[in-house]
């Protein structure tokens, strides 16, 4: 029986779209996404803002540090990515992730991956970014993962009870193995390098696996054979015209 994962929108619609913002995510729903993962990092004045870069060199093609600058000040910055998408995003802006969640309840049976960024963990420290994301996913906490480098994080969230959390791994060694044993997040989140290949097997354990960032339907479906049940992907559109993945599009009417 052939094995399909279920595919993550990995920052929206990025292939398409600017990542992390509205029209990226808002594409990747309408294409059939279930799932939705994107980026937080906390503005100056402690406002959890999606976006993947500390900085706006990338996304904006301006000198301005999302952890230096405020709210106001974020939101007049474009990030159309102008490097990859020209002047077709002008007006593209920095959601916080208010807006985000509130985008995500008009899309009932929906799902969502939320990564804090360890840059802002590290500037303004853990409880400190911890309390507003929080209370920012409380509204839809049922349908949200919280995910992160720092399992340190991760295990004060799970203790919170307040919504499930993946851990997102650099190494399949013995050390974090342990971590992930002792955490027990619902899911395990790493880079397709990382993955063993056949006699190898995936660690045991009650989580499920998730890897990014696949393009390719074949490839998905490979790595679906050797037990990663979540394939993140930056051209879900594409990705979902294969007749097999199409099966785990959400379908709506």
């Amino acid at each position: 029986m052939t094995q399909i994962p279920m595919l993550v929108a990995h920052r929206g619609y990025p292939s398409s779209f600017p990542e992390n913002t509205l029209e990226g995510i808002t594409a990747a729903l309408e294409a059939g996404a279930c799932i939705v993962e994107f980026d937080v990092q906390l503005s100056a004045d402690g406002v959890p803002v999606v976006i993947h870069d500390q900085d706006l060199k990338r996304t904006a093609d301006v000198d301005l540090c999302v952890l230096d600058t405020g709210i106001t000040g974020l939101k007049r910055v474009s990030v159309g990515e102008p490097a990859r998408f020209g002047d077709t995003f002008p007006n593209v802006r920095i959601p916080t992730l208010d807006e985000v969640i509130a985008l995500l309840q008009r899309w009932p049976g929906t799902e969502a991956f939320v990564e804090i960024k360890r840059t802002s963990l590290r500037r303004f420290g853990r409880p400190a970014v911890l309390k507003p994301v929080l209370d920012a996913l409380r509204p839809l906490c049922d349908r949200c993962v919280l995910i992160s480098f720092d399992s340190e994080v991760l295990a004060t969230a799970k203790s919170a009870g307040e919504c499930r959390v993946g851990w997102a791994v650099e190494a399949l060694n013995d050390q974090a193995y342990e971590i992930a044993a002792r955490l027990a997040p619902d899911f395990l989140f790493c880079k397709t390098g990382l993955i063993p290949v056949p006699p190898q097997s995936l660690w045991p354990g009650q989580w499920n696996w998730v890897t990014y960032e696949i393009n390719d339907p074949l490839l998905a479906l490979d790595l679906a054979k050797r037990g990663i049940k979540f394939i993140e992907t930056g051209a879900i559109g594409e990705m979902l015209q294969h007749p097999l993945l199409k099966q785990k599009a959400c379908h709506r009417d």
